[in-house]
């Protein structure tokens, strides 16, 4: 996993970014590379202000400034203060590569024996954050420094895997030392924590993985989420547990009933994680995470729901159509055999459970979860002409995680009530909605419920009850 390009007497690590690596020891001598933070040179000699060296990585040899640099040994005697330098590299950003190249040189001179979890913590920890840091610069004007250290860390066997999520490449860190940390029985139960938290990452989970291979890594995800004990950790790590547990639990309720398994363990699991997170200990960035997780998780709460009793009135009848999909048939519960008032099959999940019907018995709303992030709403309603099946999707762009539900009936039968929220461009949007029922058009919109009077006058009891976007 990390490497050191030779089992070196002496080694230099740079410590300035752009120091040069010359053919002779002159400031006015060739350049013959650009060395960044975190490379890794053999000593060879030494002439007056700087050092002789060989650089394996770009099989080079030169002279560098003897300050652009810092000597150690690679043996047992160095170790400690190698994990001394790695304790002070941990938590300082931008000196992610330089932290990486001291805990290579410390796990190489440390005896075996001597290695505890903290030093592969430290690793990890550094690891993921160049990755995200290098994430979150993808397809804005190049950072040279950041791509150079980069590449400095992939040199030391640091892995990193790219996934394209909306319109931009995702760096992740293949999380190799989080995953050793959870292997070490004396590792603490908050380096536990990290562990699982960085191996878990939503935004590093392949799209291209096949529903088998995903379910089976869900199934991974939950699986080492639930060796961390959230009781004993602080409060901050715990409720960050809780969130990501309630993302993954939704994915896999979502997925169970793709199955045709019972998914209400898995739906109801997803609930009381987020139930149990608590707002009063939350970092400024866990906001954002919250609500990710709430809105995964309502996504598939439906799933959390027993099953409806047949309908006496409208209501909808599912059969399986073609390979992987479910025809839903609007009904007359009181016409017996009385052909469909509307057909249309669908690949995504239809959640029985959410159907709701207008009291004159001439509309009903239906959940539909296309995939385990994004949930639509579709309305059923006649018009003179017959009956129409409109969709209202979470948000006017391409499916990523967000939520349409059914709020509550406005007399009149012209209007109804629903809650949208969906990540559009890396911002979360929630919004209150009246819509016209024969177009799905907004009539008026509020980003609170309380800013909008219909929904102070005509809110759903059963949607204030359940629904997870009042939080």
């Amino acid at each position: 996993m990390i490497t050191l390009a030779a089992a070196l007497a002496t080694l230099a690590i740079v410590t300035r970014d752009q120091a040069a690596l010359r053919a002779a020891p002159r400031d006015g001598a060739q350049q013959q590379a650009v060395l960044w933070q975190g490379d890794a040179l053999e000593i060879r000699g030494e002439r007056l202000d700087y050092l002789q060296v060989y650089d394996h990585r770009r099989e080079r040899a030169g002279y560098i400034r003897a300050s652009d640099v810092r000597t150690t040994n690679l043996d047992a005697t160095a170790a400690p203060e190698l994990l001394s330098v790695v304790r002070f590299l941990k938590d300082t950003p931008g000196a992610e590569s330089l932290g990486v190249a001291y805990t290579a040189a410390y796990l190489k001179a440390a005896p075996t024996r001597e290695i505890t979890a903290e030093s592969l913590d430290a690793l990890g920890s550094m690891a993921e954050r160049l990755t995200r840091q290098a994430s979150y610069a993808a397809g804005k004007p190049n950072d040279p420094v950041l791509a150079a250290h980069l590449e400095v860390a992939t040199s030391y066997g640091i892995g990193v895997q790219q996934f394209e999520r909306e319109g931009r490449m995702r760096l992740c860190y293949d999380g190799q030392a989080f995953r050793q940390v959870l292997a070490m029985p004396e590792a603490t139960e908050e380096q536990r924590a990290r562990a699982a938290l960085s191996l878990t990452r939503h935004e590093c989970v392949s799209p291209d993985l096949t529903p088998q291979a995903r379910k089976a890594l869900d199934d991974w995800r939950a699986e080492i989420l639930d060796r961390v004990d959230a009781g004993k950790l602080s409060p901050l790590l715990a409720n960050r547990v809780r969130m990501r547990r309630a993302g993954v639990w939704a994915s896999l309720a979502y997925q169970e009933t793709r199955r045709q398994h019972d998914p209400r363990a898995a739906g109801q699991r997803a609930l009381q994680e987020l139930a149990s997170v608590r707002s009063a200990d939350f970092a400024d960035e866990d906001a954002f995470n919250y609500t990710n997780a709430a809105v995964r998780a309502n996504a598939s709460r439906w799933a959390a729901e027993n099953p409806p009793a047949p309908a006496k009135g409208l209501g909808i009848l599912t059969e399986p159509g073609q390979p992987g999909e479910t025809c839903v048939s609007l009904i007359d519960g009181r016409k017996s055999g009385a052909a469909p008032l509307l057909r249309q099959c669908t690949y995504g999940t239809v959640w029985n459970a959410s159907v709701t019907v207008r009291p004159d018995g001439k509309a009903l709303t239906l959940a539909v979860q296309s995939l385990d992030t994004w949930r639509e709403l579709w309305v059923f309603h006649q018009e003179a002409d017959g009956w129409h099946r409109d969709v209202l999707p979470p948000a006017a762009s391409d499916p990523d995680i967000g939520y349409a539900e059914f709020a509550g009936w406005v007399p009149g039968g012209k209007q109804m009530l629903a809650v949208r929220e969906a990540r559009v461009g890396g911002r979360w949007q929630r919004s209150f909605e009246l819509l016209d029922i024969a177009t799905l058009n907004v009539v008026r919109r509020a980003d609170k419920p309380e800013s909008l009077s219909a929904f102070y006058r005509w809110q759903d009891p059963a949607w204030k009850r359940q629904t997870l976007s009042l939080r």
